[in-house]
This record gives C-alpha cells, structure tokens and sequence, in this order.
C-alpha cells in the first residue's frame, strides 16, 4: 500500500536529505583558500581599488602621509549560482526515496569544491585578465622607482600559452601575505533549501515532484599579482630557480623590498610527479631517472638542497 505524504513524512525527507548535504560538504577539503582572499560582500557589487596602495612604515616627521584607498579600480560582481534536483511523487510514495541518498551527498561536495572550481581557472586565464592595474593579470606591472619614476616588474616566465586547458603552467605563491593571489567574495553563502508543499506548490501540483537545491551568490577575481608568478617553461631546476628569485627580488614602490618568499608550487595533474620529484626526494634525478631510483641504481647522485623549499600543491582545476 501507497506511503501516505504527509508534512511529517516531507519533514523528515528533508532533515535526512539535509544530514547527507552537510556529509559530503564536510568530506571535502578545498583548496582556494590557499590563493584566495575570502572576502564578504553587502552590496551587488564590491570594490577594491585598495589592492594598489598598500602603506608602507615610514619615520613620522611633520604631517602623516594619508594614503588613497582609490586610486586603481578592481570590481567583482556577484553572480547567482544554483543546484537543484528533483524526487518524483511515487518514489516517496513507495518508499523508495532512499535511492536520491548519494545525489544529495555528492550535492554537498559540489558547494565545498565550488570556490576552488571557480578560482584556479582564473589563473591559466591570467594571460588575459585584467587586475586592478590594468594590466593582464600575469604581465609587466608598473612601479614607481625610488625617484617617482615609473619601471616594470613582471610576475612570470616563457610567454603565454596559446590555450588556458594548455598543460605545462607552474605557479610559485607567497600564500604567507596578509594578500592573496585571488578573491573568493562571498554575498550569501550556499543553503539547502526545498519546495515540497503538498497545498501550495506549483512544481508538486503540475509536474508531480518534490525539489530539493541549493543557491548563493558570489564570484572570484584577481587580487594582488605580487604574490605569485606564472611560468611556461619547462619545470626543471634552473627555470625554478630563476622564477624563485625574480619573485624574492620583487621592489614595491619607491624601491622598498616586497618581502615576497615563494612558499607553494602549484601544477596540475600533468606536472605534479614532476615537481614531487623536485621538492620532495632527498637526490636529484640522474639522466631523467628521479633521484631515489638513480640512488638504488647506484648511479652517481646530486643532493637536492631545494628539497621543500616549496610545498607542492595539485589541483585538478589546473590543465
């Protein structure tokens, strides 16, 4: 006999739906934070011309030099993202509704891994887009030397690729700053939510469904390019090395040293063996044999001083 629906039975549906949303949610560990400024928002937009005037400390001698917070222009617009899935009447009815079980866990491990979907593809896009200077994100930036004058300091190596799903780009950041690469601004944070009154529901009346989903408002953009470079060169030692040291070598206006120190490599899955092999094994590798196997082969061996100079981060939202 037909399960009678009654607001208790739709009641409970939900409560058990929602413990499997907030299940998988919790089964995700993102990543974006690692690159990403997580920023609230109040408005339908947000503004960030202050990514282009950080103060500096300088000896207080007569008035205090009042820095503009507007100078640049960096906006972010939010947008409406949803989910939603809907239960056909006679699965509840024949009590068989148990079946949806893994689409609403898989449901919260869609929201948890959203912001990284959304972030790490900015950066192949980086060639392109646009940050608060003006400039495409990975490009020549103008600074102020210590005269006032204007130089250029560029944040990557190699040249662009001709394709943002084209493997083969490594990243070195500085996740250690107050500043981040990116911005995950958030205005209303994902919630499970459901339509499933039996009186008043249009979807229930006409198509016979109850519906289950999720939405939120929020976007990613560009933050501060200082704290990470891009490169198309081959991911070998000395490539490493020259990215690494442009970046520690990086001046902020007037001369001053950024204080930037690369802490993270991040690749893709086709590169990710490759920088394992560079900044996890204690040898480097020996006529393309990583390091640990040319050590066993007994063939001569180089101490790998780079060994965790960076942490090695994969993400497969990178090509």
């Amino acid at each position: 006999m037909p399960q009678i629906i009654t607001p208790s039975v739709l009641n409970a549906m939900f409560e058990g739906y929602n413990v499997l949303f907030n299940k998988g949610f919790a089964g995700v560990s993102p990543q974006y934070a690692s690159i990403a400024m997580v920023m609230p928002s109040s408005a339908s937009a947000e503004n960030y011309g202050w990514l282009g005037q950080v103060p500096r400390i300088r000896e207080w001698i007569g008035d205090r030099d009042i820095k503009t917070l507007n100078a640049y222009g960096m906006r972010i617009v939010n947008r409406q993202f949803e989910s939603t899935v809907a239960v056909p009447r006679p699965q509840i009815e024949d009590d068989t509704y148990g079946v949806f079980a893994p689409v609403f866990e898989r449901m919260g491990r869609s929201v948890a891994q959203f912001p990284d979907e959304m972030c790490f593809p900015l950066l192949p896009g980086g060639w392109s887009g646009l940050c608060y200077d003006g400039q495409n994100f990975f490009d020549q930036h103008p600074v102020l030397d210590a005269l006032g004058k204007i130089f250029f300091v560029q944040n990557f190596t190699g040249s662009a690729p001709s394709s943002v799903t084209q493997p083969g780009t490594w990243y070195l950041v500085d996740s250690t700053q107050g500043f981040k690469p990116l911005v995950w601004q958030t205005r209303r944070p994902f919630e499970f939510v459901a339509k499933t009154n039996l009186q008043n529901s249009d979807i229930v009346f006409e198509r016979n469904e109850f519906v289950y989903g999720v939405d939120g408002r929020a976007n990613a953009g560009y933050g501060l390019w200082q704290t990470i470079s891009a490169s198309t060169l081959p991911l070998t030692r000395t490539n490493f090395r020259t990215l690494y040291e442009q970046m520690v070598g990086m001046k902020a206006d007037y001369g001053r040293p950024l204080g930037i120190v690369p802490n993270e490599i991040w690749v893709g899955p086709s590169m990710h063996a490759t920088a394992r092999d560079l900044f996890e094994s204690d040898f480097l590798a020996v006529d393309g044999v990583p390091g640990e196997a040319a050590l066993a082969s007994g063939a001569g061996v180089i101490s790998n001083t780079d060994k965790h100079l960076v942490k090695v981060r994969m993400t497969p939202w990178l090509p």
